[in-house]
């Protein structure tokens, strides 16, 4: 008899990529700098398969200063040069000026005395959603991640689309759209009850 194979929502056939499912995507994310470039590298994605930003990630990192808001915040434009001249990233102007202008709005936020980390999980939705029992029942766009988006703008935000938003959400761990019987299903289940506000 064959032995019944894993389900994966993604990821299956990379190690890579398999490991982010399994040990990351949807797992609650609560700090400033987490979240900042998890908002920051789903902005890069728009429009890209996201196995093609998680091989990047690294150089991401390493051009961005490891997603610190306050290093980012002071990018100027031989930094914007420089980020255009890299390879190992995605070379778009407007996607490098925003994350510069979203490491800004980060401290603005710090400033204005709230954070990243209230702005974004104050959009949490019920998290007795159901689990999907295929793609076809994981939104693109919530009402939460449309609110998500209004209040990032805002807030000073770029490119930050409802979508973009939603994809955070998936990203950060405020919604499980691990498919039913998926085998990181549960295991995240577990780490968004643990992190719950």
């Amino acid at each position: 008899m064959a032995e019944k194979a894993e389900l994966r929502c993604f990821g299956a056939d990379d190690p890579l990529y398999r490991e982010y499912h399994d040990h990351e995507w949807g797992r609650p994310v609560t700090d400033e700098r987490g979240l900042y470039e998890r908002i920051s590298l789903e902005a890069f994605q728009s429009g890209l398969a996201w196995i093609t930003i998680l091989r990047k990630r690294d150089n991401f990192r390493a051009a961005f200063a490891g997603f610190e808001p306050e290093a980012v915040a002071r990018f100027g434009e031989d930094d914007v040069a420089r980020l255009m001249a890299d390879a190992g990233i995605v070379r778009n102007r407007l996607k490098v000026e925003a994350t510069i202008a979203n490491a800004r709005a980060v401290l603005d936020l710090r400033d204005a005395g709230t954070s990243l980390d209230e702005v974004v999980w104050a959009h949490r939705p019920d998290p007795k959603r159901p689990a999907p029992a295929g793609w076809g029942d994981v939104p693109a766009v919530t009402p939460e991640s449309t609110a998500l988006a209004k209040a990032l703008k805002k807030h000073g935000f770029r490119f930050v689309g409802p979508t973009t938003a939603y994809a955070a959400m998936q990203a950060c761990g405020l919604v499980n759209d691990h498919l039913a019987g998926c085998v990181a299903r549960k295991a995240t289940e577990k780490a968004q009850k643990a992190a719950a506000r």
